[in-house]
Formats: C-alpha cells, structure tokens, sequence
C-alpha cells in the first residue's frame, strides 16, 4: 500500500474514532445519544471490515489500527500516546534512567511531531529548532501517528552517537535534514542583571526546585541593590513541573489562588498563595512566548488573573497537565492527561494557553545548515548569543509598560 492511500485510511479511522469518543461523551446525557454512539461503533467496525476485504490490495490493518488509535488520542490530548506492548517495555525500562539527548521538547500537531521548545544549550536549540517546527521524521522512521512517547526514546541514546530528522520549519515548508549529536543534558542557571532606571532582570530559561531558590535569590539581591521594578522572563521556558510553575508564582504573590487542578476522577485541588513565601511586591512584567510552557504557564496565568504582573510577549504554548500511563489488557499502554491545571478564571491552560495583556511578537532567529544536515557554526553562535535586553523588543515594551505603571 502506498504512503498515500495509507494516510487516508488510518486519516478516516481516526476520524471515526474520534467520531466515537465525541459520541461516548455526549452518551452520558441521556439514551438516544447512547444509540448514537453505537451506531458510530457500527459504522467503525463496518469501515474497518470493507478497508480489509474490498481494498485493492491487503492492507496492513496493524498499521490503520494503530493510526486510528493515536489519532483519537491525538484528537483530545496533544501529550498523549498509545504504546504497544514492546514500546511500553521499552518506556518502562528507560523511564527513570538519564540518558543523553537532543533536548526537544514534543507535542502532537495534526498527526505530526511538533516542537514546543528545546532545552537551552542543547544540540536542538544550537540547532536553531524552536516551537512550530514540525518533525516529519526520526531515523528515517515517518512521525505519522507515532506514539508522543515513542518518538521521546528515538531521541535518546548514548553520548556523542547521532540521530537524523527530518525538519519542516515555519518558513521552509521543503524539509530540511538535520543531524543531531545526544549528549547530556544540564539546566542553565538563573541569571539576573540591573536595567536602566532601577529595574531588575531575571531571566529563567528552564524550570526546577533549584532554578526557583536561584529566582528568590536574585530577586532578593536585585531588591537589596535597589531595584524598584522587576522584568521576569520566562521566554522559551517549556521545562519544569506544575509544582515549579506554583512555587515560583507564589514567590510574587500573598494571597489569591495560583491554580488549581481538576479531573474527570481527579477531584479538584486548589492551589492558593501562602503569605509567608512571598518575597516582593516590586511592581513586576513577566515575558512569555511560544515556546513558554508548562510550569512557567501556570505563573504566568497566576499573575495575570491575580492582576499581579503585566504578561507581555506572545501567546504561551498550552501544556499543564496530570499525565498517567494507563495498561491495556494486550501490555500495552495509553500516556493520557488525567487532570488538567486551571487559571484561577477558570480557564484549562492546556486548551488555551495564556495570552498576555500586553502582546509582541519577537523575530526568529534563522540558523543555516551545510550539506550533512550539520548546522552551521557561525550560525550556532549566534542562536545561543545572550539575549540583548537593551535592543529586545519584548524587553523594551516591558520597560515602557513598567514606566507608565
């Protein structure tokens, strides 16, 4: 079966699997959508039936199975994945074992492997890949329908050894090839510095217990030598745990709800400020952008709705959430959120991200690639230069906003 015409299949048996889920949750209100649903399933198993007897040749059903199960997935979860029963092995054995990477960070788009961020310094971000690139393939293995998680363990190996993808980006839709060296990671500490007119800096590149104690001192050192004003930038920050993200708002805040996390069977958890770990009330921006994910969402949402700070930047990208690994009865497993985060207005950040007040767009920075897919040096200098807060537009319009107050 050609590439083509397998797209459409699985294409169809993901919709009528989604099709299906839509039908399963509207069944809970009353019994004709009940009947609904199970004609839905009818309708699936008929499709099924007539794709394996009266296609032109036989296809792989394996295969359509599998697309149709990712796809509904897919269709309710971005994060989520289906594995099989040697994935799931796989992913158990490699789960709690560091090992080197890429350091990119993955979601599903439109049956893809999209890019929520990289890790700062790592072989993507010298790369130059950033939030919106696309991943068309990883060692020559399409990333149609593949499991989230699976795609997560292609990219990590042994140091110094490589892995090829295959890169859609934004504004080059030919796909580029690029090759990445793993290695392992380490997170980029905080840094701060004095802007002109008594304004604090604190940039925040990656989320963690640590990177939170290292926020509270700079900020403290920053007050110390005078600030009057704080600029946080959490730009392109996509790592970190929702209790990062909580922690980190809750350094800014004395009172009001930080968030809250509510499930299906999750009950909801609400998560105030505690006065006692508040360590500023400076009047403050906080800077987002695409790549602004997870924990760092949850802060900035908190800021916002509690009108503690200005947001400035762009939209984040729309990922907190519980995630739990569910076993099938075959041995494999479905990776799904179970409990999503909340702002305190109510909104899940997963579904539509934050969007801050005050909105700007920043440039993107264009890394060139030799004949090998290598990138190209003088490139990867100048995608890993420090940022220039004096010439940054997002940082400029912060100083405007905090001047006017």
């Amino acid at each position: 079966m050609t590439r083509r015409t397998k797209y459409f299949f699985v294409s169809t048996s993901t919709c009528l699997a989604a099709l299906l889920l839509i039908g399963q949750a509207m069944g809970r209100g009353s019994g004709n959508q009940q009947d609904d649903t199970y004609k839905l399933l009818t309708v699936f198993t008929d499709v099924v039936g007539y794709i394996k007897t009266q296609y032109v040749e036989e296809p792989d059903m394996k295969s359509v199975t599998m697309g149709a199960l990712n796809g509904m997935l897919e269709s309710i979860d971005p994060f989520a994945s289906y594995l099989n029963s040697d994935q799931y092995k796989e992913y158990l054995k490699y789960k709690d074992v560091k090992r080197a990477d890429v350091g990119l960070i993955l979601s599903k788009k439109p049956g893809y492997i999209g890019v929520v961020g990289t890790v700062p310094n790592s072989p993507a971000a010298k790369a130059g890949l950033g939030s919106y690139d696309m991943i068309e393939s990883i060692k020559g293995i399409a990333t149609r329908d593949m499991p989230l998680a699976y795609a997560n363990m292609l990219l990590q190996g042994e140091s110094n050894t490589t892995v090829e993808l295959s890169v859609v980006r934004v504004r080059h839709p030919e796909p580029q090839t690029v090759k990445l060296t793993r290695a392992m990671l380490n997170l980029p500490a905080v840094d701060s510095k004095m802007l002109p007119g008594q304004i604090g800096y604190v940039n925040i590149d990656a989320l963690s217990p640590a990177a939170v104690k290292e926020t509270a001192a700079a900020v403290q050192k920053l007050q110390k030598a005078g600030a009057q004003k704080l600029v946080i930038d959490a730009r392109s920050c996509s790592l970190g745990a929702p209790e990062d993200g909580i922690a980190l708002a809750n350094l800014f805040m004395k009172s009001g709800r930080i968030t809250y996390l509510k499930g299906q069977k999750v009950p909801q958890q609400n998560f105030d400020a505690d006065p006692t770990k508040a360590i500023t009330d400076l009047p403050m921006a906080f800077l987002t952008n695409r790549g602004t994910a997870d924990a760092a969402e949850i802060t900035a949402a908190a800021l916002q709705d509690n009108k503690r700070a200005q947001v400035i930047g762009e939209r984040t990208y729309g990922d907190a959430a519980m995630r739990k690994a569910i076993t099938m009865d075959d041995g494999g497993a479905i990776i799904l959120s179970v409990a999503k985060y909340y702002a305190a207005s109510g909104k899940a950040i997963q579904d539509t991200g934050v969007m801050p007040a005050t909105q700007v767009a920043e440039p993107e920075v264009q890394v060139d690639y030799d004949e090998n897919g290598e990138p190209i040096a003088e490139a990867q200098e100048t995608q890993q230069a420090p940022k220039k807060t004096e010439e940054d537009p997002v940082v400029k319009k912060a100083l405007e906003v905090l001047a006017k107050g």
